[in-house]
């Protein structure tokens, strides 16, 4: 999957502390402009950021699927919930 269509974070950088809050902020940005995919570039290095990362995903309740991208396996897809409002 070509993930240079979707809004994309990346967090080469920053560490496991610090990597939280750019996360889960660009989540809620996406969430309010109903984006349903997007991608977090954590690099692959030894996989700190990676692990931290997918610990974010894994807990966040908006957060339906993540999984590494095939073609580059330093980044993250990921899928999000987004809520239907009746207009």
């Amino acid at each position: 999957m070509n993930n240079s269509f979707y809004p994309t974070l990346d967090v080469h950088g920053e560490t496991r502390d610090t990597v939280v809050y750019p996360v889960k902020s660009f989540i809620q940005d996406n969430l309010k402009l109903q984006k349903k995919r997007i991608v977090i570039i954590h690099g692959r290095g030894e996989g700190i950021l990676k692990k931290q990362v997918h610990e974010i995903l894994k807990k966040h309740p908006k957060v339906l699927n993540y999984y590494i991208d095939g073609m580059n396996l330093g980044a993250t897809m990921v899928e999000l919930k987004i809520a239907k409002f009746d207009k």
